[in-house]
């Protein structure tokens, strides 16, 4: 909104006029007497600083600590607490995840697009990729998704690790980093680029090196790495989170049943 001050009366009340508009004096855009007002639209963005603390926290601890399993969760209860505080700080929640339920069906069309291309493609790379780099991938036999029972685990469980990933990685971490970038270069075309870039990389490499993550897949958490950039990327075109729930749904279950056949 732009507030055009009149120096002609000191009582005159600001005219508030849409952008683009015309001096009525010269005819010209105004150059002089108007003032672009930024209301922030979100707080405590900030707050997506802590679990990236956490993390590299994490990785500072000894080898001992890192074993435990409370250590290895602690960066996501960071991250899930800093979520809830930050829920109760804002307005619109819903929007500013992407969460609209106008977006579901598009979202989910999409999403299963994009989870059957990474599906088929990471399955690959684990399957016959990993063994020719001379990985050993036995160890998924013994990864706590593997003891759990197969109709508990699809679809009911990889769908609700999906939705809570996604909304605290790209919902909340990216969101909120990008806001918070954002905020220090609005006026710049290029410096807002940068922001998403930064918001992007480091949400994406948040979510690769999370510990349980590291700890669970080994050499094979690389994976998510590409997995969380293309995810956000999409989020960052779309606004819509429902793009990387279903496509962070589809690819695990492609790659749970036909690891779990291939290692049977």
């Amino acid at each position: 909104m732009k507030i055009i001050y009149s120096p002609h009366s000191q009582s005159s009340p600001p005219l508030c006029t849409p952008p683009g508009s015309k001096n009525e004096f010269s005819g010209k855009p105004d150059r002089i007497m108007v003032l672009q007002k930024n209301l922030p639209n979100e707080v405590a963005a900030g707050l997506a600083i802590l679990p990236i603390l956490a993390t590299v926290s994490f990785y500072l601890l000894p080898e001992s600590w890192q074993a435990q399993r409370l250590c290895q969760f602690t960066p996501q209860i960071v991250a899930y607490v800093s979520f809830g505080i930050w829920a109760c700080c804002n307005v619109d929640i819903i929007p500013k995840l992407g969460l609209q339920p106008t977006k579901i069906s598009a979202g989910i069309r999409l999403g299963l697009f994009i989870g059957l291309l990474l599906g088929s493609f990471n399955t690959t790379l684990i399957v016959y990729g990993a063994p020719a780099l001379g990985l050993d991938i036995e160890f998924l036999r013994n990864t706590p998704h593997a003891h759990i029972p197969f109709t508990v685990m699809v679809p009911w469980f990889i769908i609700f690790i999906a939705i809570a990933v996604e909304v605290n990685f790209r919902g909340f971490l990216l969101g909120r980093l990008l806001a918070l970038f954002s905020h220090h270069t609005r006026p710049s075309k290029n410096l807002n680029i940068l922001a998403s870039v930064m918001a992007l990389g480091l949400s994406s490499l948040a979510f690769a090196f999370d510990p349980f993550m590291v700890s669970t897949f080994q050499d094979l958490h690389w994976i998510a790495a590409w997995d969380g950039f293309i995810w956000g990327w999409v989020w960052l075109q779309t606004r819509n989170l429902y793009i990387p729930i279903a496509a962070h749904s589809m690819e695990v279950i492609i790659e749970y049943l036909i690891i779990r056949a291939a290692l049977a």
